[in-house]
């Protein structure tokens, strides 16, 4: 689920870049959307009690001072090596994914010819 919301995030920053809209815009447009939702996924998790609040606290104390961090470092670069960075990010992460899929596949296809001996 989490996997899944991220590539959405990082889909609608590059159809907002891709449509023109400069890339400080574009990224801030994007967090201003991740807020709502990020909301609405917390209060799901908490309905149905999968939130580990001793994991958690040290995650969103270390994670807001991160942003802070991030936007101060993002708004003060120049937009061309800006863009550069969000590209290598972009490509580390497409790397991640293509091996996920591949140790999945290999993983399911490992069990599956254990099943059929």
């Amino acid at each position: 689920m989490v996997q899944e919301w991220a590539e959405e995030q990082f889909l609608y920053l590059f159809y907002l870049y891709f449509f023109g809209i400069e890339q400080h815009t574009a990224q801030a447009t994007n967090l201003i959307f991740f807020i709502p939702t990020s909301i609405s996924a917390i209060i799901t998790t908490w309905k149905d009690k999968l939130i580990d609040f001793k994991l958690g606290i040290p995650i969103i104390f270390f994670g807001i001072i991160g942003a802070i961090i991030g936007t101060k470092i993002s708004v003060s670069m120049n937009v061309e090596i800006l863009k550069k960075c969000f590209g290598i990010f972009l490509g580390l992460i497409a790397v991640y994914e293509i091996y996920s899929f591949i140790k999945e596949y290999k993983k399911s296809n490992n069990a599956n010819n254990k099943t059929k001996e």
